[in-house]
């Protein structure tokens, strides 16, 4: 059986407004992720996915970059081994 991973990321910079969570959601659905992004009201985002460590990687170097309009200055990342997942398709969240 395949082992499941989340992974919580906190991206800071120019990430609001230029079409960041859409961004995410296109890379998280065509990785088949599950999970959310959203704002937060300090201006940074909050992603949270699930999936197969593989996946994870490559779906956390895509928004490390981000969408053409946006700047990626930090990114916070924690991953937690789960045992199932929480979610059944990738969101974003209001």
């Amino acid at each position: 059986m395949e082992e499941i991973y989340s992974l919580h990321i906190i991206i800071s910079g120019r990430v609001q407004g230029v079409g960041f969570r859409f961004f995410t959601q296109n890379i998280a659905n065509s990785l088949h992720l599950t999970g959310f992004v959203r704002n937060l009201y300090n201006g940074d985002v909050e992603i949270y996915a699930e999936g197969n460590k593989d996946q994870l990687e490559i779906f956390l170097e895509k928004v490390k970059k981000g969408p053409s309009l946006s700047y990626v200055e930090n990114v916070q990342t924690t991953w937690t081994k789960i045992d199932k997942k929480r979610y059944n398709r990738f969101n974003i969240a209001f």
